[in-house]
């Protein structure tokens, strides 16, 4: 089956690459996902929790590299180019699901505690426009956020008013966190919304 999700997304100071056994030194990502500095914070408003023991870790490895395979989903792990602060560390990750049926995205990100504040959550939804409107036809790209998470909900409308979009509302008990339905506020911006109000972040894309 051919690959409709680019094995590697880059932009001007960030390296997508697709999550899988080949990219990913398990490790590495289980070290920084169970006891980084700040990873409590990290995980707070996440559907994951820091990760127990390295099998989580590969199994999560594993998992991405299916989805991505069957078309259904894809997951990066986020590097910092050359001349940041961090440059070629993983900083965090970023995925996508679609609903081909509606020709919608939804996307995620979470990012180390140490590589807040810099911008990548926006420069990394701005990749991903690219890829849903250009190189997949679809027709929203949508973004959820727990209702109390501020900080998200600052940084989502920030980056999708830019493009044209915004915030369609409230969906309630539309997640479960720790085992307790949560309510979301989602966000979007259409096709044509993102071509009136197109991104000034260069994209490339490889395969």
């Amino acid at each position: 089956m051919a690959d409709l999700f680019p094995e590697t997304i880059e932009t001007d100071r960030l390296r997508l690459e697709a999550t899988g056994p080949e990219t990913v030194d398990v490790f590495e990502l289980y070290e920084i996902c169970s006891s980084d500095p700040g990873i409590e914070e990290v995980t707070a408003y996440v559907t994951w929790d820091p990760h127990p023991t390295p099998k989580e870790t590969a199994d999560h490895v594993e998992r991405s590299a299916d989805r991505f395979e069957s078309n259904e989903a894809a997951s990066y792990v986020i590097r910092p180019l050359e001349g940041e602060d961090g440059a070629e560390e993983i900083a965090g990750g970023a995925g996508c699901d679609v609903d081909w049926d509606r020709r919608t995205m939804t996307l995620g990100v979470w990012l180390r505690k140490r590589f807040w504040g810099r911008g990548y959550s926006g420069e990394r939804a701005a990749a991903f426009m690219h890829v849903a409107f250009e190189r997949l036809d679809l027709e929203v790209v949508a973004v959820l956020a727990l209702v109390d998470n501020d900080r998200s909900k600052r940084a989502i409308r920030k980056y999708t008013e830019a493009h044209g979009g915004g915030r369609e509302g409230t969906l309630r008990n539309w997640q479960v966190i720790d085992g307790e339905p949560v309510d979301c506020v989602r966000y979007s911006v259409s096709r044509s919304e993102w071509r009136e109000n197109p991104t000034d972040v260069t994209v490339c894309l490889e395969a």
